[in-house]
């Protein structure tokens, strides 16, 4: 009995484990962030317009910042709070806009809750990755510049 344990034992210690028994999980990489801000660049050159564009991850974690030559300071903060509402909510900032224009100003103490359009969340097969905004110009044109960055990803 006990050299069919030991058997069994060395059994489950010698089986490898195969790293293709973990789970796989797509993340936002550094080539994927260059291509989204290639993209918003460009169509903010297009517009003739300087914004602030900003990447965050799922978890809204700021993985890019870049504040136009003559966008103004707020921009930074207002781009991050855009972002982080796209990731955190999985829905375009501007969602939250129109829920508060309903009349649902409950809404503002939910946590990340930022209603002013030009954030977008980075929905690669259904799941998403994280989020890209941008701020410095009409909200409507924010939202136009994070979307020609999102564009520029899935073109790839």
């Amino acid at each position: 009995m006990t050299k069919l344990i030991f058997a069994f034992l060395m059994l489950c210690i010698v089986t490898p484990t195969f790293p293709t028994d973990l789970p796989t999980k797509k993340f936002i990489d550094l080539a994927a962030v260059k291509t989204m801000v290639a993209g918003a660049e460009a169509e903010a050159k297009k517009r003739e317009v300087s914004v602030t564009i900003v990447i965050v991850d799922e978890s809204g974690n700021l993985l890019f910042l870049q504040k136009g030559d003559t966008a103004s300071l707020n921009t930074i903060t207002w781009a991050q709070k855009k972002a982080r509402h796209a990731a955190f909510y999985r829905s375009p900032s501007k969602d939250a806009a129109d829920n508060i224009k309903k009349g649902n100003v409950e809404a503002l103490a939910f946590p990340e809750y930022f209603p002013n359009q030009g954030g977008l969340p980075i929905q690669v097969d259904g799941k998403t990755l994280g989020a890209i905004a941008c701020s410095g110009a009409k909200s409507e044109i924010d939202e136009a510049i994070s979307q020609a960055g999102i564009d520029a990803l899935l073109k790839k």
